[in-house]
């Protein structure tokens, strides 16, 4: 039987799916930044909010915030979202991982915030820097100055 009244749409051409990927690009401040605030807090974990700009599939990534009353451990880095003021240009969140992993844990993604998550691992270098959806799923980035 067919709903189709219900709004379900068939998706008729496959490739529609690859046209619609969000691509991200990241500023090499950005990149410098995550990996300076990795190093700096290396044993520890270290948590930082993306800030940027979110057009249809582009996602422009120019700002890093530090997040008030944020907490740092060996295996965990959060902080209290009621505490952030409300700001639009929030996309996401990075974390470096210092066991040199870095594919998201259950934790990451159950506690994903915004629409995309950064992980950098140990050593803390720019290939160490991988994007994730909040599928736990990679997405490439691109660098811009």
């Amino acid at each position: 039987m067919d709903f189709g009244f219900l709004g379900g749409k068939k998706n008729k051409d496959p490739d529609q799916n690859r046209r619609k990927k969000k691509t991200i690009a990241i500023t090499q401040n950005v990149i410098n930044g995550l990996i300076s605030y990795a190093k700096m807090h290396h044993p520890f974990e270290g948590i930082l909010i993306l800030g940027g700009e979110r057009k249809k599939t582009e996602i422009f990534i120019n700002n890093l915030v530090i997040p008030p009353f944020s907490v740092h451990g060996p295996f965990y880095s959060g902080f209290p979202i009621n505490e952030l003021p409300f700001d639009l240009n929030y996309l996401g969140t990075a974390h470096s991982h210092p066991s040199g992993s870095s594919q998201p844990s259950l934790e990451d993604l159950n506690h994903f915030y915004g629409i995309i998550s950064i992980i950098i691992c140990h050593p803390y270098e720019e290939e160490d820097i991988h994007a994730y959806d909040s599928q736990g799923r990679e997405v490439l980035f691109e660098r811009r100055n």
